[in-house]
């Protein structure tokens, strides 16, 4: 190039071209694994949080029931039964208290579990208890399930978001004396 020429030679503006592509093509990637990443996490918390608050719900009436009928013993959707009694404070007349976990929605194995309670003192109510809970009796490995023994619920949650899955099991102890 001449010295009273300027501008830049066709190889360089290539080059150029070659290295802001190749930088583009790498930013692009990385922007691509933190939004997959992202969504990836979110929903593994998901199912965390859905396995966390259908064990908190279920262990707490666990631990008040005088017995439990698991899934062996009910027709589906219905998941786990359990019955109770307290006496009133008051007057000491018994007051019978049940709760009965069942599904609802499910497609291809998932829906959601949900909580019916009735008292003879008119408390009744239904309550949404979680979403996702991956329920399939053919996949043995995986599915949620229970049994209850002597006065031990065990109960498997599996929660399944997306592509992510969580399991936790819980071993509940009946209240004593009963």
């Amino acid at each position: 190039m001449k010295s009273s020429e300027k501008g830049f030679t066709l190889i360089e503006l290539l080059i150029s071209i070659t290295i802001i592509a190749a930088a583009s093509a790498a930013a692009g990637a990385a922007i691509f694994q933190i939004v997959r990443n992202t969504e990836r996490n979110a929903d593994q918390m998901t199912a965390v949080r859905q396995v966390e608050n259908a064990g908190y719900w279920i262990s707490t009436d666990a631990q008040m029931a005088a017995s439990a009928n698991t899934t062996a013993d009910l027709v589906s959707p219905n998941f786990i039964f359990m019955e109770w009694t307290t006496w009133n404070g008051t007057t000491g007349d018994p007051v019978s208290y049940s709760a009965r976990y069942f599904f609802e929605n499910l497609t291809n194995g998932t829906g959601t579990l949900k909580r019916s309670y009735l008292s003879t003192d008119g408390a009744n109510q239904t309550t949404l208890i979680a979403q996702y809970i991956y329920y399939d009796p053919g996949d043995v490995a995986n599915t949620s399930n229970n049994s209850y023994q002597g006065s031990m619920l065990t109960v498997k949650l599996t929660a399944l978001v997306g592509q992510a899955m969580e399991s936790k099991e819980y071993k509940i102890m009946g209240r004593p004396n009963y």
